[in-house]
């Protein structure tokens, strides 16, 4: 039993003394320093007991009989010049040979080895991100993906001398070689790698959070658990900010959320408002969103890391949609799959024309195509419940062993009239079958009828890639845009592109017998590549500006006659400069949910402008209209209404029953209690705009001020930066 407690008694010490070796430099000096210290005292007393001579010898050499042990043990002559002294005798000298000994072990074996281990572990440390630089200024980035070279992109953008760090737990000699095929050295010398957890609160004092910039809570996205874990985060970092009580905060915290429903529900709760609580933005971001803005809002991309090099994308509306014209927008994508969902929700916000106005059967359709889609309809409409509670959908079943082929329209559970723009499809079948292969070259050969384009979503990326090769003849003859998924690498779908966009010859022998020539381009001149990784995070801040002055208009409007404020339309700079000023603060105090309303409004305001161009004959590179007529202003109330109505019932807004309509109610009093349902997703304005009340003017005041907003928002403004 006591040999066990001796035994366990060593390996403490043991242990004790490498985890001072393993550890940090100052550890290490102060060991040798101990060290240094008992030899010091072991080679005075061994002196000390071999008698007074060595004393004598001191006093004749004018040496302090203190230093002389320690000079004993660092310096080979003095062990020489000792020795041949005839003023000591055998005993001191065998003493010093001793002492000699262990001198020449200590200093030319223990401190050279002591020296290089605290080299090796200071650049070992180094390496694995063990050593902190950054104290302020700085932008963090937690966890390590895939995507987080855009995020970078974007930061050196926005400051090109910003210092990037990254806190990962990953082996941080990996994240170095990952981003050096990224960035160059002098990028690379603005980045700090540190290995840490994005949920352990020792790690935020070593980087000093409370004094970064802003802060990107990435992790990494195909961890089963990433949006949960990101929560923590998100929830530590409150805590942790709380706890410090900085009087300097970060800006922001973007927040990646992977799954697109978590990424809804954090669009339309307050869950984190203990970051607005903290002076705060929490801004919620998901990959598969990004994407479908910058192709429906935006129409561009940027080369990998190159902000310089711009891509567009083709408008799915052509050249904007008058209220006459006859062909409706549809949208097809091939495989349901987490692009495929976002692209068609991002698409049905933002995607309304006028000519819908006319012709209730030009809505915006939208179509996914999959083997599966019998089943995927089922998650999509419960994802989406009250929106399909009043719009009916279409379903057809082209797979091999179905026996009805037939289109069908499945009516909604609610019949209150079909009043929205936007309709979905679902299409049972395999997109390499010939049933689906010639129902694509239909649509394409109705160029007549709509506005298609083929978005290729599939998981595999090169069937995406090779059914972008393969389509029917009929797409690329009619120029039809084909979007092809490819999440690492754009180059080889661009330079396609770019090779097949020479226009050639293109002859035909007429009923006649006459030759007739046009000028047609390549086979691949319309396809486009999405959902590269490294080139996806910008930062819409025209839009936010615009979301910011639309929130500004509503909250400040007379709703008793339900007019804006008419005095900001001729404000000089200084009262413009109070407007952006208000503006901020009235946003900081908003809902997330009327947030992203208020976003959602925004991203349309290009298409309403393509719209308001091509009704007066102008072309899309025109600049922006500055003054709108009656008729204009009523016939984009009218989309504006509409496209309202799909947001609110996307987003979690639901069309209420009889009992709960305010339009129903028989007194004004009742009708405005009825109208605080609208607190719990219930909102009784969601109808046709023809069966609107008062309300019905402020689409039309947004309308008349949107020229406003365009000038407020022009780039050569100097708007606070919020």
């Amino acid at each position: 039993m006591e040999d066990k407690q001796i035994e366990k008694k060593q390996r403490s010490l043991l242990l004790w003394f490498d985890r001072i070796l393993a550890h940090g430099l100052i550890r290490q000096i102060l060991l040798l320093v101990g060290i240094l210290f008992v030899s010091f005292l072991f080679s005075y007393l061994l002196l000390s007991l071999s008698g007074a001579e060595w004393t004598y010898y001191c006093n004749d050499k004018n040496i302090s009989k203190w230093v002389f042990p320690f000079y004993l043990l660092t310096v080979p002559d003095a062990f020489n010049d000792f020795c041949t002294s005839e003023l000591v005798g055998k005993l001191p000298v065998f003493f010093a040979c001793l002492i000699y000994i262990v001198g020449v072990i200590l200093f030319t074996g223990m401190i050279i080895s002591v020296m290089t281990n605290m080299i090796e572990r200071r650049v070992e440390n180094h390496l694995d991100g063990h050593i902190h630089y950054l104290k302020s200024g700085h932008y963090v980035i937690m966890g390590y993906d895939d995507i987080i070279p855009s995020f970078i992109h974007y930061i050196f953008k926005e400051n090109k001398d910003a210092y990037v760090l990254i806190l990962t737990s990953a082996k941080v000699t990996d994240v170095t070689e990952k981003l050096r095929k990224s960035f160059n050295k002098k990028e690379m010398d603005h980045i700090i790698i540190n290995y840490g957890h994005r949920t352990t609160i020792e790690s935020y004092k070593d980087i000093h959070l409370e004094a970064a910039e802003q802060i990107f809570v990435v992790g990494l996205r195909s961890k089963p658990a990433h949006d949960a874990i990101n929560v923590e985060c998100v929830d530590t970092i409150c805590q942790y900010l709380e706890k410090e009580n900085q009087p300097q905060k970060p800006k922001s915290i973007t927040c990646v959320f992977n799954d697109l429903d978590t990424y809804s529900a954090f669009k339309t709760t307050e869950i984190f408002e203990r970051v607005r609580n903290l002076g705060m933005d929490f801004i919620p971001y998901n990959f598969y969103t990004a994407w479908a803005k910058q192709v429906f809002v935006k129409h561009y991309h940027h080369d990998m890391g190159n902000f310089d090099n711009k891509y567009d994308y083709p408008s799915v509306f052509g050249n904007g949609i008058t209220p006459d014209d006859p062909k409706y927008v549809h949208l097809v994508f091939v495989g349901y799959t987490d692009f495929a969902v976002a692209f068609a929700m991002e698409a049905a916000q933002v995607l309304h024309f006028p000519n819908f106005n006319k012709n209730p059967e030009l809505k915006t359709r939208i179509t996914f195509i999959d083997l599966h889609a019998d089943r995927e309809k089922n998650e999509f409409i419960t994802r989406n419940r009250h929106f399909f509670d009043v719009q009916p959908y279409r379903y057809q079943d082209l797979s091999d062993d179905s026996t009805d082929t037939s289109s069908k329209v499945i009516p909604a559970p609610m019949p209150v009239g079909d009043f929205l723009d936007v309709e979905f499809e679902f299409i049972k079948g395999d997109v390499f079958s010939k049933q689906v292969q010639e129902m694509i070259k239909g649509w394409a050969n109705e160029k007549e009828k709509q506005y298609l384009s083929i978005f290729l979503t599939m998981e595999n990326q090169r069937s995406n890639f090779m059914l972008g090769m393969n389509m029917p003849n009929e797409v690329y003859d009619h120029d039809i845009p084909i979007f092809i998924c490819q999440n690492l690498s754009d180059n080889f779908v661009t330079n396609l592109r770019t090779a097949s966009s020479k226009e050639v010859d293109y002859t035909i022998m007429g009923s006649d017998k006459i030759l007739h020539t046009e000028k047609r381009h390549g086979r691949y001149a319309n396809i486009y590549p999405f959902g590269m990784n490294e080139t996806v995070y910008t930062a819409d801040c025209k839009s936010l500006k615009r979301a910011k002055l639309i929130h500004y208009l509503y909250d400040t409007a007379n709703y008793e006659t339900f007019m804006f404020n008419e005095t900001v339309l001729n404000s000089s700079e200084e009262e413009k400069q109070k407007i952006w000023k208000e503006a901020d603060e009235r946003w900081r105090k908003l809902s997330v949910a009327l947030r992203w309303s208020n976003l959602y409004s925004s991203y349309t305001i290009r298409t309403k402008m393509a719209t308001l161009k091509a009704m007066r004959g102008m072309k899309p590179t025109d600049s922006d209209i500055l003054e709108i007529n009656t008729d204009e202003i009523n016939e984009l109330a009218k989309v504006e209404h509409n496209r309202w109505n799909v947001e609110k019932l996307m987003m979690g807004y639901r069309r209420p029953k009889p009992e709960e309509d305010a339009y129903m109610a028989p007194d004004t009093g009742k009708a405005k209690k009825l109208a605080l349902n609208k607190k719990l997703f219930i909102h009784h304005d969601i109808r046709p705009f023809d069966k609107l009340g008062a309300v019905a003017e402020l689409d039309r005041e947004f309308t008349r001020y949107i020229p406003w907003i365009l000038e407020m928002t022009e780039e050569k403004k100097d708007v606070p930066r919020t």
